[in-house]
């Protein structure tokens, strides 16, 4: 059984940080892409950030710059660092993995959440 459990969510000030980490379990994390997902209230899912098994990452070009999506494969776990945060960066944060190995849709496990909001 497959979970994902996302933490390090919060409230925090326009242009503080954050870090938010990814916890997996039941799959060979280290064979799997990870990406970060983000939605908004009353706006559509959106990826934020994805690192591959080798460590190649890209990002939306709204985060580029601020956000570092990092991985270690010895402790299964996938994080987020988030830096000069701006209200529009408000959302509830998913972790995602695709249903496979060494596949890049990341349409299988989601974790439940992590509520970062951002005031000004």
């Amino acid at each position: 059984q497959v979970q994902v459990v996302e933490s390090g969510g919060g409230l925090v000030q326009s242009g503080g940080s954050l870090r938010l980490s990814c916890t997996v379990s039941g799959l060979p994390f280290a064979d799997y892409a990870m990406g970060w997902f983000r939605q908004a209230p009353g706006k559509e899912r959106e990826k934020v950030a994805q690192i591959d098994l080798d460590y190649k990452t890209n990002y939306a070009d709204s985060v580029k710059g601020r956000f570092t999506i990092s991985r270690d494969n010895a402790k299964n776990t996938l994080y987020l660092q988030m830096n000069s945060l701006k209200r529009d960066d408000t959302a509830t944060y998913y972790c995602a993995a695709p249903d496979v190995p060494y596949a890049c849709v990341f349409n299988a496990y989601w974790g439940q959440g992590t509520q970062v909001t951002v005031s000004s």
